[in-house]
């Protein structure tokens, strides 16, 4: 193991050298929080797949192929399609807006008292995404080092939060490159060849499994829609994206290069089925489907080459937990802090926004390696994040983006309604059950539409303003009136 070993310590000191380099550029808080919206299509389109395909993505979507043959992509192929519709049909009007998160665009469409709300939520939704992605740290290091579950979260975690405190989104963008890159080489040049051939290709996969396990619906109807419900609109509306899409230094990097992004996230979700598929015929009674990833690499890749695709399954799990991590700390400080201090101050001198995103970076980071640590399921956690995501803030969103008559209290009311029936229909029914997410989308959807009908429609000045945002004119006045003045000594 001495050259695995070896290959994962280079890449390990690679992301903290990317990290140092980024510190340098991160000047300003649009450069510390969405790379100066300077992103092109290539790196555009690879931090995006980067993004979105962490380490349930790779490892669970292994296991979902191992469990349930092909139709086990459904869940990261949701994902693709999530990405696709949000790039075809929103990115450019939400980068034009020139926000830094998901509740600025809400107070922006509302006229104001949206965003405290909405932040809260997606603060937790961001938080959770970032603790699941962390936990992930203890498989891979369990295989490579044979390292307590503690430790090895603690190292995979520190090593994100010093890269991402560091340079903010530039070293997240220049880490998630090359994170794009080792997971290309390592699941579909190195790893998807080699497993099907292993397994003795697939004639002899066929011969070996039933045939449900090539049944693209093989896993379920209600299954597969309640992927695309919870996960493809959930792409729609998370922080963690939309904070990529600012970074896109126009609207057409926007559109073009996150399209180019969740096409390779539908070919990301064949890869990993087969994979997991032919796990099945090489293993056929692993006691846990998720461990079919760490499995089949440890016994069946060559030196160099298991140390190559164990280095592409981290780089999965950092990509994600770092975005997650630096979307919770930008909701924490720009959509909730910041409307708390002027209550808990009095007065005070130009607020530093860059060395403040990073305090909160670090203060988030740490929660979320300690909440991590004491966590043990990581898919219910996840199931609660993206249920009160989608529950909580899908239609006031889209509605504010869709119907002109949505008003504030109806968004208030939605996500309010919206938020409180998924928890208690979790309560009631289970956290992995359907119908959370079914009747929470549904009350939060008749919440919003009744109470804006009911309501007086949105001011005629802050929809006007809004019309202007989203044809792309007037943010950089508003983005210059935001940022602190420095004043001379």
């Amino acid at each position: 193991m001495a050259v695995d070993y070896a290959v994962i310590v280079v890449y390990l000191a690679g992301m903290l050298g990317m990290g140092w380099w980024g510190m340098r550029r991160a000047k300003s808080k649009s450069e510390f929080l969405v790379a100066g919206r300077r992103l092109g299509p290539g790196m555009y389109s690879g931090t995006m797949a980067a993004i979105v395909l962490g380490g349930a993505s790779t490892i669970g979507g292994v296991g979902l192929g191992y469990k349930y043959g092909l139709s086990g992509a459904w869940m990261v192929f949701a994902i693709g399609l999530g990405l696709l519709a949000l790039s075809i049909l929103f990115s450019a009007r939400i980068a034009r807006l020139k926000v830094y998160t998901v509740s600025e665009m809400l107070d922006l469409r509302y006229g104001g008292k949206a965003g405290l709300l909405s932040g809260v939520v997606m603060w937790a939704y961001t938080l959770m995404l970032a603790v699941t992605s962390t936990i992930a740290y203890a498989t891979i290091f369990d295989v490579l080092f044979d390292m307590n579950r503690t430790l090895a979260i603690i190292l995979g975690g520190s090593i994100v939060v010093a890269y991402s405190t560091l340079g903010g989104m530039w070293s997240i963008t220049l880490t998630d490159m090359v994170q794009f890159v080792v997971k290309t080489v390592g699941v579909l040049l190195l790893l998807l060849p080699i497993a099907v051939v292993k397994a003795g290709g697939f004639g002899a996969m066929k011969a070996a499994l039933p045939t449900e396990y090539f049944d693209p619906l093989g896993i379920g109807g209600e299954t597969i829609f309640t992927y695309v419900l919870i996960y493809t609109f959930g792409m729609l509306i998370g922080q963690d994206i939309w904070q990529r899409v600012f970074t896109a230094r126009s609207d057409r990097v926007a559109r073009h290069g996150g399209t180019v992004a969740g096409t390779y996230c539908l070919v990301y979700a064949l890869a990993g089925a087969v994979i997991g598929t032919a796990a099945r015929v090489l293993y056929p009674k692993l006691p846990n489907a998720d461990d079919a990833f760490a499995t089949i690499v440890k016994d069946e890749l060559p030196m160099g080459v298991r140390g190559l695709v164990l280095a592409a399954a981290l780089a999965a799990v950092m990509s994600t937990s770092s975005g997650a991590l630096i979307a919770c700390a930008t909701v924490a400080n720009n959509d909730i802090w910041s409307r708390l201090r002027p209550l808990a101050s009095r007065g005070g001198g130009d607020h530093d926004e860059v060395k403040g995103n990073r305090v909160f970076i670090l203060i988030m980071g740490v929660g979320v390696i300690c909440t991590a640590i004491a966590l043990n399921n990581v898919v219910e956690a996840l199931t609660v994040a993206y249920n009160l995501l989608v529950g909580g803030l899908l239609v006031p969103i889209l509605g504010g983006l869709l119907w002109k008559r949505g008003t504030v209290y109806g968004a208030l009311a939605s996500v309010i309604v919206g938020g409180v029936a998924v928890i208690g229909l979790m309560a009631s029914y289970g956290i992995l059950a359907n119908e959370p997410i079914y009747y929470g989308l549904l009350l939060s959807l008749a919440a919003y539409v009744i109470v804006s009908l009911v309501t007086r429609p949105t001011d005629a000045a802050i929809l006007a303003h809004w019309r202007e945002r989203l044809a792309g004119r007037g943010a950089e006045d508003d983005e210059a009136a935001a940022e602190p003045v420095a004043v001379p000594s």
